[in-house]
């Protein structure tokens, strides 16, 4: 980690990879993937910028998506909840698909705006 857009130190956060990086919305704690884990690192800020080191959040099989340095995940604004994306145990090529057309009408229809 480093300041942007500088200048300034540099910080070693994980000592042993990641990827993904998602900041909490409070700018305290990095959130990131390391293989199937979710990691966390707590970051002081004051008297000068400090990590702390990482700890394990939770454990499992996820999808990392079409670019796996990108995020592929997103973190509630209080950082207690993810939302992640795992794949199905049955792999099944989809056989059907729904397309509803003029949707927007139809729901105007049925849930009347109050006037």
């Amino acid at each position: 980690m480093r300041p942007f857009p500088g200048p300034g130190g540099k910080w070693l956060i994980s000592t042993e990879g990641g990827t993904q990086p998602v900041w909490a919305r409070n700018g305290r704690e990095l959130f990131y993937r390391n293989g199937d884990k979710m990691m966390a690192a707590a970051v002081e800020t004051e008297p000068v910028f400090a990590p702390v080191k990482p700890n394990l959040l939770f454990e499992g099989h996820y999808e990392t998506g079409l670019y796996p340095s990108l995020p592929n995940y997103d973190v509630s604004p209080d950082g207690q909840r993810f939302l992640m994306i795992k794949s199905s145990e049955q792999e099944t090529a989809a056989t059907q698909i729904n397309v509803v057309l003029n949707w927007l009408e139809d729901l105007k229809r049925r849930v009347p705006t109050g006037k």
